[in-house]
């Protein structure tokens, strides 16, 4: 499975005139639809130019009408919604992947599993040094996304239980700024989207079940549903502009486009 690292907030795929379409957002779907654009492409089907910068970035731009289409790693919020419909728009959802989540840590870490109870308490601040979930007497380097970021959100919902980061968070622009810290920072962890992941860092296994069951991230399980913190990934259009977005989207949700997505290191929808 081929795997993907970023090192920048704003990730560019060019090709064509002024006249691409333009696609902005999930720096977590970046890669993905850099690629099924490449191809799409190089096909002739087409002309797009992607961009990442996070979710919340994609939702401002399809609300100010800068970008054709937004891509997120959650879905649109109900303000985010409103100022669409206040401006006479109304936003189309499409799911066109999923996507697992891994825990990362330095690779010198000797702990290998944590429940979901602890990485709440590590991610707001109950719980500081790696000896207290049975790791060295190090202190906890905690890394996450900036809050324009839907991993940041899903985190947040999903792990933390809607629990509030703590104070002083160390936030980073992009998901490779992520690898990259928890790579060179002895007592560091984070959260990054799997297809991200590289030999410079180490994934945990996580458990939902309160220490029963540790499961790695792998995408075998994932695709089984053993690994718990999976998520959809999303394109969002302006309903009006559908006749203009929908090739593109449709080649995405082929069979084709289905592929790459198992090919890039994400979840196909079958």
């Amino acid at each position: 499975m081929k795997r993907i690292v970023l090192f920048m907030s704003l990730m560019v795929v060019a090709f064509g005139s002024a006249m691409a379409q333009k696609v902005k957002g999930s720096d977590t779907c970046l890669p993905l639809v850099q690629k099924e654009a490449e191809v799409y492409m190089k096909e002739g089907k087409g002309k797009l130019t992607v961009t990442g910068g996070g979710s919340g970035i994609g939702f401002a731009a399809l609300i100010e009408g800068s970008t054709d289409i937004a891509m997120a790693s959650r879905a649109i919020k109900f303000d985010e919604k409103m100022k669409m419909q206040n401006g006479g728009r109304t936003a189309k959802q499409v799911v066109i992947a999923r996507d697992a989540l891994s825990i990362v840590v330095n690779p010198s870490n000797k702990v290998t599993n944590l429940t979901r109870e602890q990485l709440e308490g590590i991610f707001t601040g109950k719980i500081t040094n790696w000896k207290q979930v049975g790791g060295a007497d190090l202190a906890i380097v905690a890394y996450s996304r900036e809050t324009t970021s839907g991993t940041y959100e899903f985190f947040k919902e999903h792990v933390m239980k809607n629990k509030n980061y703590k104070s002083g968070i160390l936030s980073m622009p992009a998901t490779g700024a992520i690898i990259q810290s928890v790579s060179q920072t002895k007592g560091a962890i984070g959260y990054v989207g799997m297809a991200y992941v590289t030999k410079d860092v180490k994934e945990i296994h996580v458990s939902y079940d309160a220490g029963k069951t540790y499961v790695e991230p792998t995408v075998a399980n994932a695709k089984a549903g053993k690994y718990p913190i999976v998520r959809p990934l999303y394109l969002y259009y302006e309903v009006k502009s559908e006749k203009k977005v929908k090739p593109f989207i449709d080649f995405v949700l082929s069979a084709q486009g289905q592929k790459i997505v198992d090919q890039v290191g994400y979840l196909a929808l079958k």
